[in-house]
């Protein structure tokens, strides 16, 4: 898959900074971790209510938002099993289970292991 790979997180978040950087680290694929706050988000075609709402991971040009970023991140992977992995996610079968869960994650980040109160999600 593309070479440029880009994981735009919200940087004020502990919880999202630790998790973007343990999978820069776990990565077999090169994939840079970008806090939204200081990143030119013009480049990537996003606005800063669609990256303050949500993870997102760029792949040349192509956006992937949510549970679907998380499962590009195991589809870009050399591992075969990761990548079926992260096929699983992004189907329409699994789809139901892994969007809710991304959803209840990021809605509870700021009461995850280096969240923080700015880390809470307006309610919805």
């Amino acid at each position: 898959m593309g070479s440029d790979i880009t994981l735009i997180f919200d940087g004020d978040c502990g919880f999202c900074t630790s998790a973007a950087n343990q999978i820069v680290r776990r990565s077999k694929t090169k994939i840079v971790a970008a806090p939204w706050q200081f990143t030119d988000l013009a480049k990537y075609s996003l606005t800063q209510a669609e990256v303050a709402d949500q993870v997102y991971l760029a792949i040349d040009g192509e956006n992937f938002a949510g549970h679907e970023a998380f499962a590009m991140v195991f589809r870009v992977q050399p591992n075969s099993f990761l990548r079926f992995v992260g096929k699983t996610m992004m189907s329409r079968y699994l789809r139901w289970f892994s969007m809710p869960i991304y959803r209840l994650v990021a809605r509870y980040r700021h009461k995850l292991p280096g969240g923080t109160p700015a880390c809470k999600l307006p309610r919805e």
